[in-house]
């Protein structure tokens, strides 16, 4: 009966072998099976060494995501603030902010194999540019990318990305460059708006106060400046360009969901095969009609196009595809420090004023943005470390007053006989 049991302890998961031995070979318990003590020990320490190595996995992947986080934030800042500069520069040389827009998007067929590049370099299954272009395809429906998936779902996202990039050039030829990048932040304060309308996304006062910011802003914004036509012209082309870029991105979320990174590409390229085939035509008729009119094309500033476009890509490239390797949140940050990285451009460059209206108005703005960061859930997340710091704050009593507080009870107990003995 002994061996029979021997044999069919192991088929547990919880015996091991010198478990096993000991219910055989009762005499061989003691050396064979350590001591109680001894396990328990023995189990403490390569637990702690368990969680000491997962602890450390943990921080330095978080530290990996930060500093990941810190160079994206420089990376967005400096491509957005940039950009802005330098289509600035530009329109002294050419006055053709429709034609900038038109070469810039063209540069967007570049998205999907730039990614698929990634795709070869990073995943352990590689496939050809042909299975996954139809596997991103599948975005777009179950039959791919047809002429009326073309039409339904691409062409009114190209509309609307010319227009938003439009609107936001023409608005730097009549307004200095800090006050167009302060004011395309309340892009974020109308995408809450519109979300909270269209997609019935949650309720929270806090995003509401930062809208108000918003509002508040612009026109403050407007006053600093005394209402003068030129930047009241220039203001409402900014305010139209963040409106644009706020319709886009609900309207993305409401028809199209959620993308993943190789759709998101080929939904970007497409926009740019989109420009390509329809909106050409437009920049030659502006051409012809004298609007956007250059006396030829060796006057083309080729170095600043081409500069402005590639930093226009790396934007859009960090902004669609940086939260692979780090906190959205911090993505997001850099767009707002591209306003004082413009503002002491601005300083050095033109004749801006940054009087105190002007001030107020870009730190309202920029207050109202940081709050449309915060997650749904901060109030609970606050909540939680207020409770936290509380608890702590009790449970650190000093030392003497504790002896004091442990010897009342001691003196109390004495002095309790002597009262029973009065009774008695």
């Amino acid at each position: 009966m002994k061996k029979h049991s021997a044999r069919v302890a192991p088929l547990s998961a919880c015996n091991s072998p010198v478990l096993t031995l000991t219910k055989v070979e009762g005499d061989e318990r003691s050396r064979e099976s350590p001591a109680p003590a001894e396990a328990q020990v023995q189990a403490g320490v390569e637990g702690s060494g368990r969680v000491n190595r997962c602890c450390w996995k943990c921080s330095v992947t978080q530290l990996k995501k930060f500093f990941w986080g810190v160079a994206m934030v420089l990376g967005v800042c400096s491509s957005w603030s940039g950009s802005t500069q330098l289509a600035k520069l530009t329109f002294q040389k050419f006055d053709a902010p429709f034609t900038l827009t038109w070469f810039a998007t063209n540069w967007n067929f570049l998205f999907f194999p730039l990614y698929y590049i990634g795709h070869v370099f990073k995943s352990a299954e590689k496939q050809t540019p042909k299975q996954r272009y139809r596997e991103c395809c599948q975005f777009f429906g179950d039959n791919g990318l047809t002429l009326k998936a073309f039409f339904t779902k691409a062409a009114p996202f190209g509309v609307l990305w010319t227009l938003t990039n439009y609107l936001y050039l023409h608005a730097i030829k009549k307004i200095n460059t800090t006050d167009v990048s302060v004011l395309f932040c309340c892009n974020k304060a109308f995408v809450f708006l519109l979300s909270w309308i269209v997609l019935r996304d949650r309720f929270m006062g806090v995003r509401i106060v930062a809208a108000i910011f918003a509002i508040a802003g612009i026109v403050m914004m407007t006053y600093a400046d005394g209402f003068h036509s030129h930047s009241v012209i220039g203001i409402a082309l900014v305010v139209g360009s963040a409106s644009m870029s706020a319709l886009y991105k609900v309207l993305f979320k409401l028809l199209l969901g959620s993308a993943k990174f190789g759709e998101a590409a080929l939904f970007l390229s497409v926009l740019g095969i989109f420009n390509v085939l329809f909106v050409t035509c437009i920049p030659v008729i502006l051409y012809f009609t004298k609007v956007e009119y250059w006396s030829g094309f060796d006057v083309i500033p080729w170095g600043n196009l081409c500069g402005f476009s590639i930093l226009l890509l790396t934007f859009n490239i960090i902004l669609n595809f940086g939260i692979a390797i780090t906190y959205p949140t911090l993505i997001s940050l850099g767009i707002v420090l591209s306003v004082p990285v413009n503002a002491v451009v601005d300083h050095y460059t033109s004749e801006i004023v940054f009087n105190s209206v002007r001030v107020i108005a870009i730190i309202i703005i920029g207050l109202g943005f940081l709050l449309l960061l915060l997650p749904e859930e901060w109030d609970v997340w606050l909540m939680k470390i207020l409770t936290h710091l509380k608890v702590r704050k009790k449970e650190e009593i000093p030392e003497g007053n504790g002896d004091i507080i442990s010897g009342l009870p001691n003196k109390s107990r004495r002095t309790r006989p002597s009262m029973s003995s009065f009774t008695h």
